[in-house]
């Protein structure tokens, strides 16, 4: 009896070449680059523990289950997640092993010749032919020359291509998108980002901490800090006096680069950051930090200075908590602080002008345990009254004071507050060029037309021309026939 067929079995080293074949065609990088786009969702609706842990520990109070769930699948650490990471990783290589021999595969094809003229031209698209005159072959070699289409010549034909820029294009798209990984992983890896308040006439260290919040890269370390200091001397924010929109905001600052230095006197804009080597310092936000004393029963001071407040809104009407952990018993005060103050019939007082033309203090007195003791991160802008009693509502303008049983407070003045963004992003330039340089691909794949153009002149004299259109781009047959209208008007 005859044994059947029988097809051999995969071996390792087969089944490796098959699994690398999956992972590097285009259909895989498709559906790796919309898992990371999907993978990216959560990021955006769930708070990130990088970016507001306040937030994230709100969720664990609010629903610890749910919380506990969350943090088991990395939803608050997204993107450094090992399931986003793996996607990334798979994409980066897919598009690698994808796009990489294609271009070299097209790399030979542009410098090669166009294919030799078919036989039976007639078969082809828009195929046309006429008793010619003599000189249509000369003729047609120069117009297609002139038209940079790349010609070949054999046996009585030309055979002319153009076109090869719209396959560039596409390549250069999906290139850029790996130059595009690259810039964003060189980021992720060796990356910083940073955020500090700094009142005016206050000096910023580039420290650990002197950060309001800090998030390093995976193989970025505090080493890697670059040594600075900075001083702010001046801030000057201008207003529309109509509109009270911002106009121009200007910070006046002193830098030392090196212990032992002279400072050196910089102006910081919004769209002008201060540069330390590849660490930039953006002025990202401004505000008002009232400056105040509180003394204790004893009129002993327990707290002496500026206290910085959260912009709400356009005119920078502000919210903060002022905390006085040293007094006996412990004293907060849940503030806000108006730089123009005005009265409204509905939300009581808020601020008409966002500079500080007529400021005042308005605050509520709590007296108890604060919970700064209890090991759990708080809000510098809010206060924890749960264990607290309020013994006290007022409201202040500067220079005045308002006395309580168990101490006072005065409302010494303001001084402005900057918040400063020190970013290290050592890809940001290669995202950039990638950024660019797929658009420019994007545009020469949607707009370029690859074609083929073939003519032959027998020898009874008989002009046949053809063409076929690749990727069925249109405007062929317009081509064919102007070429073809030319060509018969060409005299011996």
């Amino acid at each position: 009896m005859q044994k059947e067929n029988q097809i051999p079995e995969i071996d390792s080293a087969g089944m490796l070449r098959f699994l690398w074949r999956q992972l590097t065609s285009m259909r895989t990088a498709l559906i790796l680059l919309l898992l990371l786009g999907v993978a990216s969702v959560p990021g955006s609706l769930i708070p990130q523990r990088s970016q507001n842990p306040m937030s994230v520990r709100e969720y664990f109070l609010n629903d610890p289950t749910l919380a506990k769930w969350f943090d088991h699948f990395s939803l608050f650490d997204v993107y450094s997640s090992p399931w986003f990471s793996a996607i990334y990783i798979l994409l980066f290589i897919s598009l690698i092993g994808c796009v990489l021999p294609r271009t070299f595969e097209h790399f030979k094809l542009a410098r090669a010749l166009p294919p030799l003229t078919p036989k039976n031209l007639e078969r082809m698209e828009f195929h046309k032919s006429w008793q010619g005159q003599g000189g249509e072959y000369e003729f047609a070699k120069t117009w297609l020359k002139k038209n940079r289409f790349r010609v070949r010549e054999f046996d009585g034909a030309l055979s002319a291509e153009k076109g090869y820029l719209r396959e560039t294009g596409n390549l250069l798209f999906h290139l850029s998108l790996i130059l595009v990984l690259i810039g964003v992983s060189l980021g992720g890896l060796f990356g910083m980002k940073g955020e500090a308040i700094v009142n005016v006439g206050e000096k910023f260290v580039n420290i650990p901490t002197s950060y309001d919040s800090l998030s390093y890269g995976k193989l970025f370390s505090d080493k890697s800090l670059p040594s600075f200091s900075i001083k702010v001397k001046d801030f000057v924010a201008k207003y529309n006096l109509i509109t009270n929109a911002p106009e121009d905001y200007t910070l006046t600052v002193d830098t030392i680069e090196s212990p032992g230095a002279l400072p050196v006197n910089h102006i910081i804009k919004v769209n002008s950051p201060l540069g330390f080597g590849s660490t930039n310092v953006y002025l990202q936000a401004n505000g008002y930090s009232p400056v105040v004393t509180v003394r204790d029963s004893n009129n002993q001071i327990v707290l002496q200075g500026p206290v910085p407040f959260l912009p709400q809104d356009a005119n920078l009407t502000s919210i903060g908590a002022i905390k006085v952990p040293d007094s006996n018993p412990q004293l907060g005060f849940v503030a806000s602080f108006l730089p123009t103050a005005a009265r409204d019939k509905v939300r009581g007082g808020i601020s008409s002008f966002p500079e500080a033309l007529d400021p005042k203090l308005l605050f509520s007195v709590w007296k108890g345990d604060l919970g700064l003791d209890r090991g759990v991160p708080q809000s510098v802008y809010r206060l924890d009254t749960s264990k607290m009693e309020k013994i006290g509502l007022h409201s202040l303008q500067v220079g005045q004071t308002f006395t309580f049983p168990e101490g006072s407070i005065t409302f010494d003045g303001v001084t402005p507050w900057v918040n400063l963004q020190i970013v290290r992003d050592p890809g940001k330039l290669y995202a950039l060029l990638g950024g660019i340089a797929a658009i420019f691909g994007l545009l020469a794949s949607l707009f370029t037309r690859r074609r083929r153009i073939w003519i032959r002149v027998n020898e009874n004299g008989i002009v046949e021309v053809a063409g076929l259109a690749k990727n069925g781009a249109p405007g062929l047959e317009n081509e064919i026939s102007k070429l073809a209208e030319l060509l018969e008007r060409v005299k011996s």
